[in-house]
């Protein structure tokens, strides 16, 4: 009788495992693609504005003056986020190892679909040689700054966020600031 009510239980066991395997094997993966926007396709008035905070954002290390996001030019969560106290953090970190910031070098940009951002990629240029360092600023619908990250610079930004290409329905804006 054991037996029996032992072997009914794994049968059952198995047959929920094997439902939910298949199950996840017809679900549809959400559309998610990256597009380059050519250089004369920018929105220069944009590029410009996110260069402007991109650059304000970086000198903080520099001055310790730190000029906080207005609503208009960023989403209540990056607000939230960036606040003094973290980006001291993140500043006395990267002086330490990089030395004072210099410049922001626009690289390229990026729109993804279907959120519809535009990822603004820049080199950080900083005073010592071996920092090769990106930012990168997202800019919702709204024209407003979506996420700020700071990231190891590389050359290609497709094949380096390849494993990040599928958006976690959870999250839906990164709210990183560092």
């Amino acid at each position: 009788m054991k037996n029996i009510l032992l072997l009914l239980t794994l049968c059952f066991l198995i047959g929920c495992k094997s439902k939910k395997d298949s199950v996840s094997k017809t679900e549809t993966a959400p559309k998610y693609k990256m597009e380059k926007i050519l250089d004369d396709k920018v929105d220069v008035e944009q590029k410009e504005r996110m260069t402007a905070l991109g650059k304000q954002i970086l000198m903080t290390c520099n001055t310790s003056k730190f000029k906080p996001l207005s609503d208009k030019e960023a989403t209540p969560e990056v607000r939230k986020n960036m606040t003094i106290e973290r980006l001291t953090k993140t500043c006395l970190k990267f002086k330490l190892k990089y030395g004072d910031f210099k410049d922001l070098q626009f690289v390229e940009a990026y729109r993804n679909y279907p959120e519809n951002k535009i990822i603004y990629r820049y080199k950080a240029l900083y005073e010592k040689k071996i920092a090769h360092k990106e930012l990168r600023i997202t800019v919702n619908e709204n024209n407003q700054i979506s996420a700020v990250n700071s990231k190891d610079w590389k050359d290609d930004f497709l094949k380096a966020d390849a494993a990040k290409a599928k958006p976690d329905p959870k999250k839906s804006e990164n709210k990183k600031t560092s």
